[in-house]
């Protein structure tokens, strides 16, 4: 079991050895095109085994807490890729560039901080329904907040999306939740190991495919993009903190509200982006794509070495 344990440990080091060696040789990586969702539903069929019935049914006891989370999901990092842009414009890149960081911004949460908030000792139902109602949400929202932060509009297939999400979130969820319940204790120890490690390769998989698929517009990148999608990524998780702390959420749900807010689904973004936009725009997103999943897998080592700060009890 020890292979699968340090693949979750581990993640962070094998997400950028990965990316490097995508970079280089991305032939390697684009064979994944046509299993990307699949990479996906594997990250959530995990999850399903390893959620417990108690946190599903305590995070569906606080509806408001999840209103919160999405609120704040798309306030604060909305605004933070509204000033991004206005910085890359300052600094010289191009208005389609400078946009590509207002779409990264209004996008829902990232499927992989489900995975992300388990490894890191977050509340993994509180995770999953916050970023199911941003998905469900942003049909509406997104194009509505990149229209008036960036003066463009951009039409999403509503229905084909949800599909997609019903396919690759909801339906893999369900099923990673029946097979446990049919698990004995024993075999269900086996999986809770096993489940998390399974989780990180898809991780690292979508993050190498992420890098391949844009080999040639990341070669040709300013500077000043790649520091602002550090910043976004991180001034995302340190205002998601806060915003847990100023609510009294527990310190499970402060972290799982770090990673919801600080981890955007760029995957999309970048679909977006390439669909209704130039290929320039894509850019931001695929660069936080993979440094959200390097930071977060690294921000999971962190909280587990100071997994033993006081919780703060729940006011909602």
């Amino acid at each position: 079991m020890s292979i699968w344990r340090a693949l979750s440990e581990k993640m962070a080091v094998f997400t950028v050895i990965f990316a490097v060696v995508a970079y280089a040789f991305p032939s390697a990586f684009l064979i994944f095109k046509d299993v990307f969702l699949f990479c996906f539903a594997a990250t959530m069929f995990a999850l399903g085994v390893v959620l417990k019935p108690e946190e599903a049914q305590s995070a569906i006891a606080k509806p408001l807490s999840i209103a919160l989370g999405v609120a704040m999901q798309f306030w604060i990092m909305p605004m933070l890729g509204f000033t991004a842009a206005l910085i890359a414009t300052w600094q010289g890149a191009s208005p389609a560039m400078a946009l590509g960081f207002i779409i990264v911004g209004c996008a829902p949460g990232a499927m992989a901080s489900n995975v992300i908030a388990y490894l890191a000792g977050g509340a993994v139902a509180f995770s999953i329904a916050m970023t199911m109602v941003a998905t469900m949400f942003s049909p509406i929202l997104t194009p509505l907040l990149v229209d008036l932060l960036g003066s463009a509009y951009m039409e999403i297939p509503f229905w084909p999306m949800m599909q997609t999400i019903l396919l690759s979130v909801v339906l893999p969820l369900a099923l990673g939740m029946a097979l446990r319940t049919r698990l004995s204790s024993s075999k269900l120890k086996q999986a809770e190991v096993i489940a998390p490690g399974i989780a990180s390769i898809a991780i690292i998989i979508i993050c190498g495919y992420a890098v391949a698929g844009n080999h040639e517009q990341l070669a040709n990148t300013p500077a000043i993009v790649f520091v602002l999608v550090v910043l976004l990524n991180g001034l995302g998780y340190l205002l998601g903190w806060f915003a847990g702390k100023l609510f009294r959420f527990e310190r499970s749900y402060r972290i799982t509200l770090s990673i919801e807010i600080g981890m955007q689904n760029a995957g999309l973004g970048v679909a977006l982006a390439l669909q209704h936009f130039e290929p320039e725009t894509a850019l931001p997103g695929a660069l936080f794509a993979v440094w959200c999943i390097v930071t977060a897998a690294g921000m999971t080592r962190w909280l587990h070495r100071n997994s033993h700060d006081a919780d703060v009890p729940a006011a909602i």
